[in-house]
């Protein structure tokens, strides 16, 4: 039998992502410019949009088919891939940057791109030399 959605939560679960998609993307710029210690958690995005973060959860799951984490740790590797396209940044800087300890940072990176930081950087300077 199927669950019946409350319609205040219909009514509101559209906002509700749009929102934590925005806050992502504010986070992100404010750690890149200013060199902030933690990168924030669920939590701290549902703290902002005042709800709980078992409401945020499942707001973004219904309304996307995707858990909060993933549109954040998309956004991270986006970053990620973009930083590393300039060599005058180490891996480690890249990882601190992006508040992880380089080997998080690696471990990370493989998880989502199938190679590490590094190899993915020497792809994209043997396509670079190619052309």
């Amino acid at each position: 039998m199927a669950q019946v959605i409350p319609k205040k939560i219909l009514a509101r679960q559209h906002e509700i992502t749009a929102d934590f998609l925005k806050h992502i993307d504010l986070h992100l710029d404010d750690l890149l410019k200013n060199d902030l210690p933690d990168m924030f958690e669920i939590r701290d995005f549902a703290e902002i949009l005042h709800i709980h973060p078992t409401h945020l959860s499942n707001t973004i799951k219904l309304t996307t088919g995707k858990s909060p984490c993933f549109f954040f740790e998309e956004k991270i590797m986006a970053i990620a891939k973009d930083m590393l396209k300039d060599n005058r940044l180490s891996i480690a800087q890249i990882a601190f940057k992006l508040t992880f300890d380089p080997s998080n940072f690696t471990k990370f990176f493989k998880r989502f791109e199938g190679v590490t930081p590094k190899q993915y950087r020497e792809h994209l300077l043997m396509e670079a030399y190619s052309h």
